[in-house]
């Protein structure tokens, strides 16, 4: 019998270690995988193992993150009707000693890492200060709060063509970043039209009119600028911006409508048309973009 609670414990403490690590919020790693694709790379063994890397080292450097993010809140999370129930530390599922070794286990991945792909952590490491930073300090600033998440995004980007060794449009930048904007902005809408300002202490700075003008704005400029990048620097994609604009109307009616979009991520793996929508997206980008044998 021992044995057995023994066993049962052992299995839910690793089951809460990697739910602390957020597995499912890797998606937003994809992001990574941007320059390979546009730059043509994507038949290019050494440019997709690079990428591949590159985006493995974001996915430790983004769990890294939440595992801080979760230590500071642990008290404030206890507190909370859901987050008490979903975050293994809040919950009492994993112990704050065995989540320390955790993140420091994920940091040596990490400085391995540099031995590999200097560029890549460099751009990580910024990226784990800017989410520092956020925890301490920025998530409690309205508006700068919101830019730090899409810089983050844009990080993302910034690593994948440091893996590649491939500049970057600047539309590129400009398109992720109001698309990244947009999500974060959705995002607390729903937070504030779902919980009120009981769910996070910046929302109190917010209301759902204001973040629905942001959300907005980010849109326009995401399907602006990236029509422009597509005409100014890969015509060929010219296709892709009707996928572009239904993922946007999508989302937006799955937030509407549904009342989805606190979770982006839950958002794209539970919709079946926004999912099918970001394939195809891919699928036509690469089919456009497939190299020419000369």
């Amino acid at each position: 019998m021992n044995d057995a609670i023994k066993s049962r414990s052992f299995i839910s403490q690793m089951a809460g270690l990697v739910k602390l690590m957020r597995p499912k919020q890797w998606v937003k790693n994809g992001f990574v995988l941007a320059p390979m694709v546009f730059a043509g790379a994507f038949l290019n063994a050494d440019a997709i193992y690079h990428a591949i890397l590159a985006m493995l080292l974001f996915c430790v450097a983004s769990s890294a993150t939440y595992i801080i993010n979760d230590l500071h809140d642990i008290e404030q999370d206890r507190c909370h009707p859901k987050k008490s129930k979903t975050r293994p530390l809040a919950a009492g599922i994993v112990s704050v000693p065995v989540a320390i070794i955790l993140l420091v286990l994920l940091y040596a991945l990490l400085i391995l890492g540099w031995f590999i792909a200097p560029k890549v952590v460099l751009v990580i490491a910024a990226y784990l200060v800017l989410n520092i930073a956020y925890t301490f300090v920025l998530k409690h600033q309205p508006v700068i709060e919101i830019f730090t998440i899409a810089i983050g995004f844009v990080l993302r980007v910034y690593a994948g063509a440091m893996a590649l060794n491939v500049p970057v449009s600047s539309w590129m930048f400009i398109t992720t970043m109001c698309l990244a904007l947009y999500l974060a902005a959705i995002k607390r809408r729903q937070e504030l039209g779902q919980n009120g300002i009981n769910s996070r202490k910046v929302l109190e700075h917010y209301s759902v009119q204001l973040v629905d003008r942001y959300a907005e704005m980010s849109a326009t400029g995401a399907i602006v600028f990236y029509s422009m990048f597509v005409m100014s620097a890969k015509p060929a994609l010219i296709i892709t911006i009707p996928f572009v604009l239904f993922g946007l109307f999508r989302y937006w009616y799955v937030v509407d409508a549904l009342d989805g979009g606190e979770s982006p991520t839950d958002v794209l793996l539970a919709d079946w048309q926004l999912l099918l929508t970001v394939l195809l997206w891919v699928a036509v980008c690469c089919w456009a973009l497939w190299p020419v044998q000369g």
